[in-house]
């Protein structure tokens, strides 16, 4: 299996270019997954809803964030609704949105989590476990 992981797409300009040059990237590499983190490509502030779906209308399987994902508010309910945009899994509890989601490949399953390293967060691998 390969996965072919982008980020941090940050701004207008790199999501242009990403956009334009995925398919390329996905037959160099063969990817079977694409996963790239978003949280900085709405003007490098967060991420709306209009640009994940460009993202995912271009193939991408998994979108990640990171803590800017908040800064456009309009994401939240987004976020709440989406099983392939998460957020860190080390989140405060209530959070919107997940932070882990799996996929299911034809030689098998993949668990994919998303994290923020910041010292007032909860170990990732602890919240996986649980």
């Amino acid at each position: 299996m390969k996965i072919l992981f982008l980020g941090d797409i940050v701004g207008r300009e790199a999501r242009k270019t990403v956009l334009s040059e995925l398919p390329k990237l996905k037959n160099k590499y063969e990817a079977d997954i694409i996963i790239i983190n978003i949280e900085n490509a709405a003007g490098g502030r967060g991420v709306t809803p209009k640009i994940a779906e460009q993202f995912f209308d271009a193939g991408v399987d998994v979108l990640t964030t990171g803590n800017h994902v908040w800064d456009q508010r309009e994401i939240i309910k987004y976020i709440t609704d989406s099983n392939s945009l998460l957020r860190p899994i080390n989140m405060p509890e209530g959070t919107p949105g997940l932070g882990k989601t799996s996929l299911v490949l034809d030689d098998g399953r993949i668990i994919l989590r998303s994290e923020e390293h910041t010292s007032e967060l909860q170990s990732p691998m602890y919240l996986v476990c649980r």
